[in-house]
C-alpha cells in the first residue's frame, strides 16, 4: 500500500511546477511499445498495456484526487481502448509467431483502398459521434480534438494489431491534434511524447514499408528473405 500511495503521489520537480511521475512512467512504457511494434515484437503489445494503466489513473484526473491539471475523458477511455485492442493485437501477433517459420510476429502488408476510405469514414464519423459525448461529460475543450485522438488511437492500434502498413500515419494524424491539445490541458510530458512520437511515427512507416517491400520481393522470387527485426531503426 505505502508502494500504491507514493505512485499515486510521487511528483518530479521541473522549474516551478512539477511532473506527475505515473504521467512520466505511462509514456515511457509507451515509447517501449512503440520500440517493439516497430520492430514487430509481440512484448510491445503488454508492456504497452502497463502504460495504458498508468496513463488511465493519470488522465482521470480529479477522479483519483491527483495533481493532473484537468479531466481528458476521451484520453482516459482511450487507454481503456488501448488496453483491450492490445489484448486482441497480442494474441494475433503471438498467433502469427507460432505459425511462422521465420518466427515474425506479422508480416506488413497495405490495408486495400476499400479498407482506406472505411477508416477515413470512421475517422471521421466516429470524432463526430464522440464530440457531444466527451461534450457532456465534461471534457476539456476543444473536444473535437479530444474525440478525434481517441478514434484516431483506436484505429492505428487495430491497423497495427492486422499489420496494416498505414497504421503509422493514422498516428500521424493523431499527434498533429493531440499535442496542442495535450499541452493547452497542461499535460506537458504527454504532450511532449507525443511530439516525439510524431517523427517516431513517420520512421516506422518507413521502416514497415521497406519490410513489406522485402516481404513481397521474397514471395515473387520464391526465396526466403529474413528482415532483420532491428532494420532501419533510427528513431
Amino acid at each position: 500500500m505505502d508502494f500504491l500511495r507514493w505512485l499515486f503521489e510521487a511528483q518530479i520537480p521541473v522549474g516551478g511546477s512539477a511532473l506527475v511521475l505515473r504521467e512520466v512512467l505511462g509514456n515511457i512504457f509507451g515509447l517501449l511499445s512503440a520500440l517493439g511494434g516497430m520492430r514487430r515484437k509481440v512484448w510491445a503489445w503488454p508492456i504497452g498495456i502497463v502504460g495504458n494503466i498508468l496513463l488511465l489513473t493519470v488522465f482521470l484526473g480529479n477522479v483519483f484526487g491527483a495533481a493532473a491539471p484537468a479531466t481528458l475523458w476521451g484520453q482516459a477511455a482511450r487507454q481503456i481502448m488501448f488496453i483491450a485492442v492490445a489484448i486482441y493485437g497480442w494474441y494475433r501477433w503471438q498467433q502469427g509467431r507460432q505459425s511462422s517459420a521465420q518466427g515474425r510476429a506479422i508480416v506488413p502488408g497495405w490495408a486495400s483502398n476499400k479498407v482506406r476510405i472505411a477508416l477515413i469514414g470512421a475517422m471521421v464519423a466516429g470524432t463526430a459521434a464522440l464530440t457531444p459525448l466527451f461534450d457532456s461529460l465534461g471534457s476539456y475543450p476543444p473536444v473535437w480534438a479530444d474525440a478525434w485522438t481517441f478514434t484516431g488511437s483506436l484505429l492505428a492500434t487495430y491497423g497495427m494489431a492486422r499489420g496494416w502498413t498505414e497504421f503509422w500515419l493514422i498516428w500521424v494524424a493523431v499527434d498533429i491534434v493531440g499535442v496542442p491539445l495535450l499541452f493547452s490541458a497542461g499535460y506537458y510530458a504527454s504532450a511532449v511524447m507525443y511530439l516525439f512520437y510524431g517523427f517516431f511515427t513517420l520512421t516506422g512507416f518507413f521502416v514497415w514499408w521497406r519490410a513489406e517491400k522485402r516481404e513481397r520481393a521474397s514471395r515473387e522470387s520464391g526465396s526466403p528473405v529474413v528482415v532483420a527485426a532491428s532494420a532501419g531503426v533510427a528513431r
